[in-house]
């Protein structure tokens, strides 16, 4: 399974080999073989051994699409869907190098979660503008350049289809 670090370029390349028995895994990572083993685990916390060396992790979030966990006191949020990125990119806008274009298209079809800017709100390239979910996975649509949102098209609960506009931003 493939997951991306948010905010770089790094992909971590990670799978399951085999069970060893008593919640211990033998585990490969960056084509590395490691030793996992399970030492307790509830809703929000795991607490494991990654080759003889103790680790906690707290999760925060833990959506379809993307896991915020603190692991020894360090926040890290992976992408656990990066090649959905790339659809949900490739006619938005953020594949363009050109910044003109004002309308942020969804190239899925779904169902607006969540509403994360209002109108007149000042985004950055990457920023949420909604979340939509589609086939029980949940897709952040982000922003495609810097600028002003201009008008929204889309309200809470509403479907949209694809290469619907979701919002102006200018």
């Amino acid at each position: 399974m493939k997951f991306k670090l948010e905010n770089t370029d790094e992909m971590l390349d990670g799978a399951f080999v085999k069970p060893l028995g008593h919640n211990e895994f033998l585990i490969k990572v960056r084509n590395h073989e490691r030793n996992l083993k399970i030492l307790g685990m509830s809703q929000d916390r795991i607490e494991f051994m990654l080759d003889n060396s103790f680790h906690s992790a707290k999760y925060i979030e833990n959506i379809t699409s993307r896991i915020t966990l603190v692991v020894d006191g360090v926040k890290l949020t992976f992408n656990k869907r990066p090649e959905m990125d790339k659809i949900v990119y490739k006619n938005s806008g953020m594949e363009s190098s050109v910044d003109s274009q004002t309308n942020l298209k969804s190239q899925i079809p779904g169902r607006v979660v969540s509403i994360n800017v209002s109108e007149g709100d000042g985004v950055k390239k990457g920023d949420v503008i909604c979340v939509l979910e589609s086939m029980k996975m949940q897709v952040s649509i982000k922003s495609h350049k810097d600028g002003t949102v201009k008008s929204l098209k889309i309200k809470q609960g509403a479907s949209v289809a694809k290469n619907d506009i979701l919002a102006e931003i200018e």
